[in-house]
């Protein structure tokens, strides 16, 4: 019998979780598919902290962002959002002033 698919419902976790998974990870004989079956977590979000973790211990691919980076673009696009947003209101204001003229 083949059971429905359902949608995990989105968890957040703290750094220090995220860490202290990751070193079980490396310290434990069983496999990534295991640990994760065995925390309740997804083998996709278990094995990308693994790998995150690798990034952030500075031996990542070439290009690789550290999580401090990650968190900085964030942030950066964010609020170029913002700046973007702010600069269309006057452009706003301006042509629906042109247009109850």
């Amino acid at each position: 019998m083949v059971m429905p698919m359902t949608k995990r419902k989105r968890r957040k976790y703290t750094a220090e979780y995220k860490a202290e998974t990751v070193r079980l990870v490396r310290e434990s004989p069983k496999t990534i598919a295991e640990i994760a079956r065995d925390l309740d977590l997804t083998e996709s979000a278990l094995r990308s902290w693994v790998e995150q973790a690798v990034v952030d211990a500075g031996q990542g691919a070439a290009g690789a962002l550290t999580t401090v980076e990650r968190e900085e673009l964030a942030r950066l696009r964010r609020e170029n959002e913002v700046l973007r947003q702010e600069r269309e209101i006057p452009k706003a204001a301006a042509f629906f002033a042109k247009e109850s003229t």
